[in-house]
């Protein structure tokens, strides 16, 4: 079996419903990249993968690989992305009628822990994605913190809503220092027993952070992305779950090693349908990827296969068709890549502070570029968008801060 074409096919798959007025806050989730593999005996393989808007992967990308077998391939440790390794896999589990996960190791597991997801949100809009994923059926949900948002307010909207047991995985984008996340994640631990995880809580470099903050809570630390090679931070002892990625060799090296190791891990697809059943797969043969699965998929109102991967008390099926188990509509696939990206609407930021100040930006305004403290510091902020009304105030408002960027109004 010899690769004989690859087609590299963007497309913009239209966001969820609930995202109609948040276009700014969901910029760019929208554009992924497919890659269709086609080989000399008929076989197709299709992957997909979210990319930045500006990121798409250039046709002779893939040059190299036509006219070699898919199998040539297999668990390999070259950076050709996650979406054309889904495909490569794919098209390897058609040819042998067998589901992915025979491909790399051996089934542990039948369905896997999946988590919903969304971009910062208001705790207003947090409230309503909490409800929403759990009418889905999920359990967990990830959510980046950031500085514009109170992480205790979102906690706080979160658990009007959330049923018993249901979990938030917080990422603190692993920029603070020790004095600043300490006393965040104790409040969250003491008072707010729906968060269940911190991902990132520090820079990644600060072993000795790490390993005392990990001392003196008993919520679990996730690191994502091992900056020392993965065995060192197992070493050091810096967290409890690792987050791993990478190429695909080296994502089941680490996998495999964690198991031995006993360490939960955690795989991260920022994919649709095809990146999720992808994710599924490995998780299935990996010992101890008894954490949740991230993903994107229920981020779309559409996708380009004829059947979505459900949600069943908290967790997903592994697929056991060949292949990566779920069959490509080609008539969605071009209907989704004749898409536009969706543009964020005019807008201006505001930003209240607790002390009644209120600054305007360009877009959202961040406490700590107009105060210089670390983010998640400051408690009673209250961050909105201003999209175009038409009015003169907003004109004014819109023009100034494109002169002047950020200002404080009082």
């Amino acid at each position: 079996m010899k690769i004989t074409n690859i087609e590299v096919i963007p497309i913009y798959p239209r966001l969820a419903k609930r995202y109609a007025d948040r276009k700014v806050d969901l910029y760019g989730i929208d554009c992924r990249t497919v890659f269709k593999v086609e080989t000399d005996n008929g076989l197709v393989g299709y992957g997909d993968q979210r990319v930045r808007p500006w990121g798409q992967p250039s046709p002779s990308s893939v040059e190299p690989l036509i006219g070699r077998d898919p199998f040539d391939f297999i668990n390999n440790h070259l950076s050709l992305g996650s979406a054309l390794n889904c495909a490569l896999y794919d098209v390897m589990g058609k040819y042998l009628e067998v589901p992915v996960y025979k491909l790399i190791g051996q089934k542990v597991r039948d369905a896997v822990s999946v988590a919903a997801w969304t971009r910062p949100a208001s705790p207003e809009a947090f409230r309503e994605e909490i409800s929403r994923a759990a009418s889905q059926g999920y359990t967990i949900f990830k959510m980046h913190t950031c500085d514009y948002h109170d992480v205790i307010e979102q906690t706080r909207a979160a658990e009007e809503v959330a049923p018993e047991g249901f979990k938030i995985h917080y990422d603190f984008n692993g920029n603070r220092s020790l004095a600043a996340v300490l006393p965040i994640v104790r409040e969250l631990e003491r008072n707010h027993p729906i968060v269940g995880y911190i991902e990132d809580p520090l820079v990644k470099n600060d072993v000795d952070g790490w390993r005392r903050l990990r001392a003196q809570t008993g919520l679990p630390i996730i690191m994502h992305g091992t900056p020392l090679g993965g065995i060192q931070e197992i070493i050091q002892g810096v967290a409890d779950i690792y987050m791993i990625g990478g190429t695909i060799g080296d994502t089941l090296a680490t996998g495999f090693a964690l198991g031995k190791a006993n360490i939960q891990t955690i795989l991260q697809f920022e994919g649709g349908t095809l990146g999720k059943a992808m994710a599924l797969h490995m998780a299935a043969v990996l010992p101890t990827h008894t954490a949740h699965s991230i993903n994107l998929d229920d981020q779309y109102e559409e996708d380009i296969t004829t059947e979505r991967i459900p949600v069943i008390e908290g967790s997903s099926p592994v697929p056991e068709g060949p292949g990566l188990g779920f069959e490509v509509d080609e008539d969605a696939l071009a209907r989704v890549a004749a898409n536009k990206l969706t543009e964020p609407p005019k807008h201006v930021g505001i930003l209240h502070m607790p002390g009644g100040h209120k600054f305007y930006g360009r877009s959202y305004v961040s406490p700590s570029g107009v105060t210089g403290r670390e983010e998640g510091t400051i408690r009673g902020i209250r961050s909105e968008l201003w999209e175009d009304d038409g009015s003169d105030e907003f004109a004014r408002i819109y023009e100034r801060v494109q002169k002047e960027g950020t200002f404080r109004a009082n």
